[in-house]
């Protein structure tokens, strides 16, 4: 669902900043609450990873995107290409951190949450954040041209039915000069904080807390951050 495409652009996107201060929010949970053993789902490129590697935490990544992994070994962090459903060890703590859950469908969320629940240690703690309708609406909507001398990036985000869809397109000049295009795009979905909190109670969690974030604007919490505890 054009994730690899989207590793290509991502450092282009400028999002460090954004990133450090959200990554800074989570490793503050995860001290208040001395967590360990942590598997980052949707790892990206590692850089929570190295964070987590930095402060002397045991951590691996899981991502769907064969590129993203491919950066991650770079770094030599302890990472793999596979789904949460398949992961087979336990971890006291599971992080998905920027907008991860939100390429979670609403059909398969409470699936998702399963994985997720069963992956965990008992009374272990699954971490994550979720865009709020205002940072779809208002934040995420939107194009963007990129262009570099070996290369121009366009993007194309339009939310509809609680649905944020994301156009990706990819020129890149070759040793002759002439240019390579890829297309893809990416789906992301807005999930309703009533159903989410009711589906993560179902499945077991205790939601020990939600905490508004505000990522991109002071306007309004764009981000919100759930600590959700394995309670049976």
């Amino acid at each position: 669902m054009g994730l690899d495409l989207y590793a290509k652009i991502e450092p282009y996107l400028d999002f460090e900043d954004e990133v450090r201060y959200l990554h800074k929010a989570f490793l503050s949970i995860i001290f208040e609450k001395d967590l360990d053993n942590i598997l980052d789902v949707g790892c990206g490129q590692g850089a929570f990873l190295n964070h987590l590697k930095a402060n002397a935490k045991t951590a691996c990544g899981i991502d769907l995107s064969v590129e993203q992994i491919k950066v991650c070994k770079s770094f030599g962090l302890d990472a793999k290409t596979i789904p949460l459903n398949k992961v087979t060890e336990k971890f006291d703590c599971i992080t998905a951190i920027f907008d991860v859950i939100n390429y979670i469908s609403n059909e398969t969320l409470k699936t998702f949450l399963e994985d997720a629940f069963f992956a965990l240690n008992e009374n272990g703690y699954f971490i994550f954040d979720t865009n709020s309708l205002f940072g779809f609406e208002e934040i995420a909507q939107g194009s963007l041209n990129i262009n570099q001398d070996d290369k121009f990036i366009a993007i194309d985000a339009v939310f509809e039915e609680s649905k944020l869809i994301t156009d990706i397109t990819l020129f890149t000049k070759d040793k002759k000069n002439l240019f390579k295009k890829e297309q893809d795009s990416i789906t992301q979905y807005y999930h309703d904080l009533k159903v989410l909190k009711k589906t993560l109670i179902e499945v077991g969690f205790t939601i020990e807390k939600i905490n508004n974030f505000n990522l991109h604007t002071d306007e309004e919490a764009d981000k919100l951050i759930f600590v959700c505890k394995k309670s049976k």
